[in-house]
């Protein structure tokens, strides 16, 4: 499995659990059961092959990260989403976004660049293109200000 059908796959694990308000670590553990998992090769190709145990600890750190860190990261999302409200944002696109800043901010093994552009690709897969383009616009907004400015000492820890 790729870094990107993992991320995927976590970006799916986010959704659902905000649709279904259950806990991420429960709707995590739901779907790497062994019979659940296999049900799901059907209907979408990213769940052909079971991550391994790295991709579940990537995907589990990336969901678990941005859940526990929602309330910063729709703040950052509507500070640079000029006035929209993260209510008036698709759920897919809030997702996304959550995702990837989540990413950004916490998980130091991915360049800033290529979870941009994963974010980008994978919202082509679910949204229009003014939504990717809406998205690549926050992400790109977010990262010139508050990562490329950032002091180097703040960016080595």
């Amino acid at each position: 499995m790729t870094r990107t059908a993992a991320r995927e796959i976590a970006i799916q694990i986010c959704y659902a659990s905000l649709i279904s308000r259950t806990p991420v670590d429960e709707v995590t553990d739901a779907l790497f059961s062994p019979e659940y998992f296999a049900t799901l090769s059907e209907e979408n190709e990213i769940f052909r092959t079971k991550p391994n145990e790295k991709q579940i600890a990537y995907i589990r750190s990336l969901t678990e990260q941005t859940d526990a860190h929602m309330i910063e990261l729709n703040a950052i999302i509507e500070r640079y989403s000029r006035d929209w409200k993260v209510e008036r944002i698709s759920k897919v696109a809030a997702t996304i976004l959550r995702c990837a800043i989540a990413e950004i901010l916490y998980l130091d093994e991915v360049p800033v660049s290529v979870t941009i552009n994963e974010a980008v690709e994978l919202a082509k897969g679910y949204e229009e293109p003014e939504t990717v383009s809406f998205i690549n616009g926050i992400l790109g907004a977010y990262v010139r200000a508050e990562v490329d400015s950032a002091p180097a000492e703040a960016k080595e820890e």
